[in-house]
């Protein structure tokens, strides 16, 4: 595997950001974009383990919506 995506989502109520890997039961959550870098990277490193094919390039997909008033 040479790529793995996690859709990310701002949560807009209480702040943050959540994201979910696409495929994968991984899942994490970080106060600021900085912080959900890293806790992402760590979240990848632990759900592999060395008898797996860890992904090279973690891809970040950001989600938004966006509400259009006439």
């Amino acid at each position: 595997m040479s790529e793995i995506i996690f859709e990310v989502r701002e949560d807009e109520v209480d702040g943050g950001f959540t994201a979910s890997a696409l495929g994968y039961g991984i899942h994490t959550q970080g106060d600021t974009l900085e912080e959900l870098r890293a806790m992402v990277k760590e979240a990848v490193s632990c759900y592999f383990d060395e008898t797996m094919d860890r992904p090279k390039i973690i891809r970040l997909h950001f989600v938004r919506d966006e509400i259009l008033v006439q």
